[in-house]
């Protein structure tokens, strides 16, 4: 897991070599000065030589300057390389999140993917920050003063042999208590950001339903859960603290009790206890960092065991070699059965033979739950088909790259999504390169110049966040214009005209069908009013092709379809 996540530090190598190299080079200087301590106590002074002890005061202070030094760079280059870590992981796990197909969404929630890519990530970015220097420092330091006290006085050096176990023991009961506690707070967090995002994306039901104190009520109840969570965690972690000062003073006190002997015994100088006590305390700061870094890695892990599952998430649809272009936009289904999920037990398409010629108009309807937007999803291939074979101008789907396939297939779904910015920018979206000429000709087409004429602004209003600016109508018909962008060879409409009125509806149809004769047009909707000009309807019926035909042949053929169609005329005579 560590090598995976030191290679996006490869644009940073130099400043995390530099980091290292100023995190020992300090600690190094930093052991120097209890040597030089302890001459000044036990030559200097004795001597009453002031030259002496000026000179080695001097050379402290040198010391300590340089370390001083080298810790304001260590800054600067471990600022630049956990930020620059922090922004490779972040662009990585996005890029992965962009190729995704719509089963792989469904593995995460939105909210949690969302606790992914900031909040784990920001846990791993602040340990590579907070977390390299005691990393590099704590075992210099540990190595070094051990070594130094070792030499000063092997006999007190012994007092270790009884404490590290100790701190140890005391450390592994601590982590291990730690890591499924870390995890089930990043889980919490999950729910909270669940319940935020959740309210505010139905913001306007909420106040409709005057609902705010109920709302306000679940998220107090996940967010209590949450700090609950972390209370427990924090718990654990803290008694870190407490356990290791308690060693460092029953160490310091047996080091006092042993050197004061030997002073009293006249085997040991006072300049010497003092200095095994500088490096006494550097040993013991020395793990309580490393102990903190284990702390700190415990987090980490769990962070990066969630990214990990992101970065790591198979592709389920592969891209195509690219050997086929859609010139035509005819479509075959061939025995085509589908599910969402591999392991389910039923099919939500099953055995669907369909034929659409190029440049025909397919209407598509069937009860709620006949698996409409389903049936048409498969054709960009937002899924891939689990049984049979979809074709394309007499190709497989599968042989067609995914950009061009899904550039040669516009869809107005079922939820229109516009995005933050100028209505000019998100008709773009279709054709980046677009003049006010193509907006204007989509937007005709869409209907959608029938309310742009009247805003000041035009194309360059702001739309707001998602769209809040306008209408629920005009946004369907800023997405119909947005698809026309493009060009298709086929154009699919989800429900898509379903907060426009009937006229402005038939406006639109009548207008693609004028406008766009050689593209493929399908249409799902509930109203029979809409699709019964179409060359072909389909009538769906729990995942199953009931009928097929135009609409006349329908009025005679299928009683679904003559059920639907009186049903929705008598609603028109009453």
């Amino acid at each position: 897991m560590l090598k995976r996540l030191a290679a996006y530090f490869h644009n940073y190598r130099r400043e995390l070599a530099g980091s290292v190299l100023c995190v020992a080079m300090e600690a190094v200087f930093e052991l120097v000065i209890p040597i030089l301590m302890a001459d000044i106590i036990d030559i200097g002074i004795p001597n009453r030589d002031k030259s002496y002890v000026l000179e080695k005061g001097a050379a402290m202070a040198g010391c300590a300057l340089v370390a001083l030094a080298l810790g304001v760079l260590y800054a600067h280059l471990s600022a630049r390389a956990g930020q620059g870590f922090g922004a490779e992981l972040r662009k990585a796990e996005y890029r992965k999140l962009q190729g995704f197909s719509f089963s792989n969404m469904d593995h995460f929630s939105v909210p949690s993917l969302i606790t992914r890519l900031t909040n784990d990530i920001t846990i791993l970015q602040h340990a590579a920050c907070a977390g390299l220097r005691p990393m590099v420092r704590g075992p210099v330091m540990m190595v070094m003063a051990l070594a130094m006290s070792i030499t000063m006085s092997p006999q007190l050096a012994l007092v270790f042999l009884v404490a590290m176990p100790v701190l140890a023991a005391c450390l592994v009961l601590i982590l291990r208590k730690l890591g499924p506690m870390y995890a089930g707070m990043q889980k919490a967090l999950d729910e909270v950001n669940a319940i935020v995002e959740e309210n505010l994306r139905a913001i306007r039901t909420v106040k409709a339903y005057v609902k705010g104190d109920s709302e306000y009520q679940k998220f107090s109840e996940g967010n209590e859960a949450y700090r609950q969570t972390a209370e427990r965690s924090f718990h654990y972690a803290v008694l870190n603290l407490p356990c290791f000062q308690a060693v460092m003073y029953a160490t310091i006190l047996c080091i006092l009790w042993l050197g004061g002997n030997y002073i009293h015994q006249g085997t040991m100088k006072v300049g010497v206890l003092t200095g095994f006590l500088s490096y006494v305390l550097q040993i013991l700061n020395s793990l309580m960092m490393i102990s903190n870094v284990f702390l700190l890695l415990s987090r980490s892990i769990t962070s990066a065991q969630r990214i990990f599952e992101v970065l790591d998430e198979p592709a389920a649809i592969h891209d195509g070699p690219g050997s086929y272009t859609v010139h035509h936009g005819e479509i075959d289904f061939e025995d085509v059965s589908f599910k969402y999920q591999e392991t389910a037990e039923e099919y939500v398409l099953s055995h669907i033979n369909l034929h659409f010629g190029a440049g025909q108009t397919i209407g598509i309807i069937g009860g709620t739950g006949s698996a409409k937007s389903s049936l048409v999803q498969l054709i960009p291939r937002l899924y891939d088909v689990s049984e049979g074979v979809l074709k394309i101008d007499g190709h497989n789907v599968r042989e067609y790259s995914l950009v061009h396939l899904r550039d040669a297939v516009g869809m107005v779904l079922q939820n229109n999504n516009l995005f933050s910015g100028t209505i000019r920018e998100n008709l773009k979206w279709g054709d980046e390169n677009a003049t006010d000429e193509d907006l204007d000709w989509a937007c005709r087409i869409a209907c959608a110049d029938e309310f742009l004429s009247r805003m000041p602004e035009g194309y360059d209003m702001d739309l707001g966040q998602g769209g809040v600016n306008v209408s629920g109508g005009q946004k369907q018909r800023l997405c119909i214009a947005r698809a026309i962008l493009k060009q298709p060879r086929v154009l699919i409409f989800d429900d898509s005209t379903s907060a426009v009125d009937t006229a402005t509806e038939a406006r639109i149809r009548h207008r693609l069908a004028s406008e766009l004769k050689n593209t493929t047009k399908i249409f799902i909707t509930q109203r029979i009013r809409s699709i019964e000009d179409a060359d072909q309807i389909v009538v769906l019926d729990n995942g199953t092709v009931s009928a097929a035909g135009t609409h006349d042949e329908l009025m005679k053929s299928s009683e679904i379809y003559r059920d639907i169609y009186e049903f929705q005329q008598k609603g028109v005579l009453e």
